[in-house]
């Protein structure tokens, strides 16, 4: 199968006392409906911190007030051999406040606090267990 051209996304974690949130992507989504994730989203413009500002806000409720960025890992090159496609995922960790309270919008239905050791267990979107890697703690 030829190499498609990367589609140039955003992953954000939020983490909280030690656990990282996870997202259920809803059957709404485009792709990899039922998986785990964190907040993602295509990147709209050439600045990866302000697309993950924009989806932190559209998937969750949460802003500047509420979370503080941690830490921008190195870009990572996803190839899903299902699919075809590929992504060069530019991921965030951001620490959530104790007082806020994250909620879902349409493209999620479930979110779950987990220590991180727990996301290889989980059918998740491809990559993101590196993707993780790049900004875990």
């Amino acid at each position: 199968m030829a190499d498609s051209i990367p589609i140039p996304v955003i992953t954000a974690f939020l983490t909280r006392c030690g656990e990282v949130l996870l997202l259920k992507r809803s059957q709404r989504v485009g792709t990899y409906q039922g998986r785990w994730s964190g907040v993602s989203g295509h990147l709209e413009s050439g600045d990866a911190l302000a697309q993950a500002w924009i989806e932190l806000g559209e998937e969750l409720g949460v802003g500047p007030a509420q979370a503080v960025l941690e830490t921008r890992g190195e870009p990572v090159l996803v190839r899903d051999e299902a699919s075809g496609r590929s992504y060069l995922v530019h991921p965030f960790r951001f620490a959530l406040s104790q007082d806020a309270r994250p909620r879902l919008d349409w493209e999620n239905v479930e979110m779950r606090w987990l220590p991180p050791s727990e996301i290889p267990s989980l059918p998740t979107v491809p990559g993101l267990v590196e993707v993780w890697e790049r900004v875990a703690f």
